[in-house]
């Protein structure tokens, strides 16, 4: 079964529902293929989205696929496991388009492709961690930050830049306790320390072994074999900021030959300002293009990618009509 699009989409979030949106209202024959794994799906809400804060992740796609359908867009809920350029002959004036393999058996064609499949975060292997993450364990302060204010903050470190972070979040609270955990005290600067310091900022060194929470709730941090200085093991703590390691869904990327740069927080393709790699015809949008792409971000990059696509069809169109 093959089926041939002008634009394929692969990932069903924020970047990959806008670019759809602008391309179905452009009356390109677009499909989207969801395998249904949003980064933010732990999250009860989203912030920062004008008109959109507070709505819960999933309602906000779900009005989201309900808007692409409505201009003739397509959605397949399946897994891209491969993607080539196509190599069939393509038509006369035109760059060959790409042939994406779904895990449920079809191969569906393209002119155009854009990857929009996000990124994945991996927690540090603390008890407890995963089950409370986007709860009262959390990454992002401009995300929850808000909504856990004044709250008695904990902050998991994991490599000395998790010193940025204990910084950050005291502008939501002055009650914050930096763990060192897995990060010994001679690796911080005197910058950093004075900075803590500054901030008002507790340092505690030790590994942290896991999580008090008492009626689903996190009440503590308890650290491995006692405190240091002989005090207490548990720390009484409200919430826990960690950072997560960021893993780029951009297999597809590498596969089809997309230049790659290394970037602090993993690989990322070289893109130009509207998400185009350095493959003809291959874009990326949201977290698949950088670390930082909110979801506020993320629906802007899916937008610039799908209008720039369409002028890219436009003009490949009119000048193949002219014999160029």
């Amino acid at each position: 079964m093959t089926e041939t699009y002008e634009v394929i989409v692969i990932g069903g979030g924020a970047a990959g529902l806008s670019a759809a949106l602008v391309l179905g209202r452009a009356r390109r024959r677009t499909l989207v293929v969801d395998a249904g794994e949003p980064r933010n799906a732990p999250a009860a809400h989203m912030q920062g989205f004008l008109s959109r804060d507070g709505m819960a992740p999933a309602e906000f796609l779900a009005v989201g696929r309900e808007e692409i359908a409505r201009y003739g867009v397509e959605l397949v809920r399946d897994r891209a496991v491969d993607a080539r350029r196509d190599t069939g002959a393509p038509p006369a004036g035109r760059d060959r388009g790409f042939a994406v393999t779904l895990a449920g058996g079809p191969t569906v064609r393209a002119r155009q492709l854009v990857v929009a499949t996000g990124l994945k975060d991996e927690l540090p292997e603390v008890p407890g961690l995963a089950e409370r993450f986007g709860r009262d364990v959390l990454h992002c302060p401009y995300c929850h930050g808000w909504e856990v204010r004044d709250k008695a903050f904990g902050v998991l470190a994991t490599t000395p830049m998790s010193v940025h972070q204990a910084l950050m979040v005291t502008q939501w609270s002055k009650d914050v306790t930096f763990f060192l955990h897995s990060v010994a005290s001679d690796e911080l600067s005197d910058d950093d320390l004075r900075r803590l310091a500054a901030a008002g900022v507790k340092v505690v060194p030790g590994e942290v072994a896991g999580l008090v929470v008492e009626d689903d709730r996190l009440t503590g941090v308890r650290l491995a074999g006692g405190a240091p200085s002989g005090g207490s093991p548990v720390h009484a703590r409200d919430v826990l900021f960690v950072a997560p390691r960021a893993v780029p869904r951009t297999g597809l990327l590498e596969r089809l030959g997309a230049e790659m740069r290394e970037t602090p927080f993993g690989r990322y393709p070289v893109i130009d300002e509207r998400g185009l790699t350095t493959v003809p015809g291959l874009w990326a949008a949201g977290n698949a293009s950088g670390f930082s792409e909110q979801v506020v971000n993320a629906a802007s990059r899916g937008y610039r990618a799908g209008a720039a696509i369409n002028g890219e069809l436009l003009m490949s169109d009119l000048d193949s009509a002219v014999g160029r």
